[in-house]
């Protein structure tokens, strides 16, 4: 960190009555945002440290009003310079969904506790929220990190234009496909990294949320699949089933044919996009460390294909990213 940055954010703490603590990092995640944890006497704060143009905080602090509003635990905004990307927040703890299902945490508990979460997000969601369509257009950009970032990492040239538009129109066929009556507020990264156990909150309330600012309006299929298809954690079939029928018994109204229809093209659309990131944060970015997680997230694809819809992209794929480079990039070859 810069001497003028750091200069920026004393005088922050200072204004916000939080000069001269204690400041420890937290994890960081694939954004160029970084935490702090402050603790002062027995109090203790999370500094999050979003440094404009690369990041924006106003998102979050829109969005964590809405999920407050909603009756959901998002982190309570206790100060903010939005101009300088600063944010004093709440501190929820330690006890993410990763390290405690790492420490033996039982699963389906844990699982059965985001259902219940999302559900009663999108109960609650009965009006649009003022945020961006999640829309096709958008749907349609994020697929094409695949070809764009992945498959010249792979296969060491960029993909023909042809190639790379006859992929393209195939999503165009399907996307609309994956479209809803049910719209609602999507989180986009709702998996168990940005999921807390908070004890004694009561009901869904137990479930803190986290890494939502890049939340849209879309189809209320998309947290679904980004909760049990995991880009970092293998989760077993049966817990995925049990957990998708957990949810679609609290919307007895849903067609579930359109519904798992929908999961399952949204599910192939968000594992092509994470695909296509990790190579990007690879390959631009200098962190090479989400590499490790491709062939999982290519398997999940692969099965996300079976559905019927799916089978003209699927034999795209084996076309031109066939099986055998479906794997880590040689990170060699960015040198």
């Amino acid at each position: 960190m810069d001497a003028g940055r750091e200069q920026t954010i004393a005088g922050f703490l200072a204004d916000a009555g939080w000069g001269a603590v204690t400041a420890a990092p937290l994890a960081a995640d694939a954004s160029f945002r970084r935490y702090f944890r402050l603790t002062d006497g027995g109090r203790s704060a999370v500094l999050m440290d979003a440094p404009p143009p690369q990041e924006d905080v106003r998102p979050y602090i829109h969005v964590a009003g809405l999920l407050r509003g909603h009756g959901l635990s998002a982190p309570e905004v206790y100060a903010e310079d939005r101009e300088q990307g600063l944010l004093l927040i709440e501190d929820f703890g330690d006890d993410t969904y990763t390290r405690l299902l790492s420490t033996g945490r039982d699963e389906a508990t844990l699982y059965a506790l985001a259902i219940d979460a999302l559900v009663a997000l999108q109960r609650a969601v009965t009006t649009p929220p003022d945020l961006p369509p999640y829309d096709g257009a958008t749907l349609l950009a994020e697929a094409a990190l695949l070809v764009d970032w992945y498959a010249p990492a792979v296969l060491g040239t960029t993909l023909a234009d042809d190639a790379r538009e006859e992929y393209l129109a195939l999503w165009r066929e399907v996307l609309p496909l994956a479209a809803l009556p049910e719209r609602t507020l999507v989180l986009r990264d709702y998996h168990v990294d940005n999921l807390m156990l908070l004890r004694g909150r009561g009901g869904v309330r137990d479930c803190g949320l986290l890494d939502f600012q890049d939340a849209l309006y879309g189809p209320a299929s998309y947290d679904l699949v980004s909760l049990l298809e995991d880009a970092r954690r293998d989760v077993s079939g049966a817990l995925r089933e049990a957990m998708t029928e957990r949810y679609l018994a609290a919307f007895p109204d849903i067609e579930r044919g359109a519904f798992r229809r929908s999961a399952a093209i949204l599910a192939a659309q968000r594992n092509a996009k994470i695909i296509g990131i990790f190579a990007r944060l690879w390959r631009r970015d200098g962190k090479p460390n989400y590499l490790g997680h491709i062939p999982r997230v290519w398997r999940l694809l692969e099965a996300d294909m079976r559905e019927p819809a799916l089978r003209g992209l699927a034999r795209w794929l084996d076309r031109h990213v066939p099986p055998a480079r479906r794997g880590i990039p040689d990170i060699r070859s960015a040198a």
